[in-house]
């Protein structure tokens, strides 16, 4: 549930990562994902929720995941804690059918889920809250009634709440001493302006929200912002269209409201050139180096500048772990990627963590790596290892139920059509290198990155920013 406060570096080309089945439905050597993913999508608005089905030749199981507009950037003016607590309450009690229905505590529900098997859970993110579930497909209209029940009428029960609103203080206390949490917290709010919904809020305004929060607030909340407007809901597997469509609109019958997700900020910043916090007794520092892009996974040159960044820093087969890890031997990991950019303008960042003797000598081979891509580019053969790669990771990642789950969904959500899960091999065979060189220098500039340094420095450093107390 609280997820969000641990510091994630994601892969470089995925929706999403494949849920746990990916392992399962390779060696069953299952194949859930057919030619023309488009042609098999059944799409329909069902009471303002956009309702995506996938049925495959899975037998019995249904993969459900979806998002609506809830999330941390969507916080009323000071009280930024209020939409991580108002997602922790949804499995904390709800009322059955109505606002006036039967009263489910937590235990209720976990029982009518056990009873079955099924598992939902809820996660709240930068911009959206985030559903999943998993149920036998002749269990699904249970699945879905509790769903909405839990997003529709929570109930708000105010001890539920005190357990919570400590729950989520601890947590936030804890990510004070989490180094790559600290790194991603300090490198985002460096590079995006107060208002872009990238921009995360600080540790000491979390903690004074989290501690003035009642149950009013995040009723009201709730109340305001939960709807179907802006809501993805996905379902993949043993799925009856019919039945599936007619359980989403029965469960879901005059719910309204709802938000859409936030654009990124007009609003320039000038990011630091460096800034670093210090915390006692780690055992490595977490180096992030990065640069606001401006691009939307949408947008043109997106895919070329993404590819690129593989070829950089992506798994073993990347130049940075070739040369800083294997040839000089300065760390365990470092890579590059493209973040935080399905809504609004997302940031490269290259990531590594070094022993603190070698934070100088790794960060200047970091850099001299940077620097060549940057000003050279990607090489012919490169390019083609990469494009082969690319495919091959995607079609895997299809293997799966929850696979094609979360490509349907981060498609919706992107704004992209879902003929482009058919179109992304093509589109990935068909760019060619002077274009995919072109993007690195049109968005990037090394000169113009922001450092930061987050660990057990060997020595105090211009720009230090010590740890905050827990209060």
């Amino acid at each position: 549930m609280l997820d969000q406060w641990r510091a994630r570096i994601p892969a470089v080309w995925c929706p999403r990562r494949a849920a746990g089945g990916l392992l399962l439905a390779l060696l069953l050597g299952t194949v859930v994902a057919r030619a023309g993913i488009a042609d098999h999508v059944v799409r329909s608005h069902e009471e303002g929720i956009d309702l995506i089905l996938y049925p495959t030749p899975i037998r019995d199981v249904v993969t459900v995941v979806g998002s609506l507009p809830a999330g941390d950037a969507l916080a009323p003016a000071g009280q930024s804690a209020v939409p991580t607590l108002t997602g922790m309450m949804l499995d904390r009690g709800a009322r059955e059918g109505s606002a006036a229905g039967a009263l489910l505590d937590k235990y209720a529900i976990a029982s009518r889920l056990e009873n079955v098997g099924a598992a939902v859970s809820f996660e709240v993110g930068n911009q959206t809250l985030d559903i999943r579930a998993r149920c036998l497909a002749k269990d699904l209209p249970l699945v879905i009634e509790l769903l909405a029940a839990q997003l529709r009428y929570p109930a708000f029960n105010r001890a539920e709440f005190e357990r919570v609103r400590q729950q989520f203080i601890g947590a936030v206390r804890s990510s004070i001493d989490n180094s790559s949490y600290r790194a991603r917290d300090t490198l985002n709010r460096a590079l995006f302006a107060a208002d872009d919904p990238n921009y995360p809020q600080p540790i000491d305004a979390l903690l004074a929200s989290a501690r003035a929060a009642g149950v009013e607030d995040v009723q009201r909340f709730h109340r305001e912002v939960y709807g179907p407007r802006g809501m993805i809901l996905v379902l993949v597997g043993a799925v009856d269209t019919v039945a599936a469509r007619k359980a989403v609109a029965t469960a879901f019958r005059g719910w309204q409201g709802g938000r859409e997700p936030l654009p990124g900020s007009r609003a320039g910043v000038t990011p630091p050139a460096r800034q670093v916090v210090e915390l006692a007794s780690k055992p490595s520092v977490t180096v992030l180096l990065g640069q606001a892009t401006g691009l939307r996974y949408r947008d043109p040159d997106s895919l070329a500048l993404r590819v690129a960044t593989s070829v950089l820093g992506h798994g073993f087969t990347g130049r940075l772990m070739s040369t800083v890890r294997d040839r000089e031997g300065l760390t365990y990991g470092v890579g590059a990627s493209i973040n935080e950019d399905s809504y609004s303008g997302g940031a490269f960042v290259v990531s590594a963590s070094f022993a603190p003797q070698l934070l100088d000598q790794g960060i200047d081979s970091t850099r001299r790596e940077l620097r060549k891509w940057w000003a050279e580019g990607i090489t012919e053969a490169e390019l083609a290892q990469r494009k082969q790669s690319l495919v091959g990771t995607f079609q895997v990642g299809l293997s799966s139920t929850g696979g094609v789950a979360g490509a349907l969904l981060s498609t919706a959500q992107r704004g992209l059509d879902l003929g482009w899960l058919d179109r992304y091999p093509e589109l990935i065979r068909e760019l060619q290198l002077p274009a995919v060189n072109a993007v690195i220098r049109r968005y990037l500039d090394p000169d113009r990155m922001t450092l930061v340094e987050v660990g057990t420095l060997p020595a105090a450093k211009e720009g230090t920013v010590p740890a905050a107390a827990p209060r």
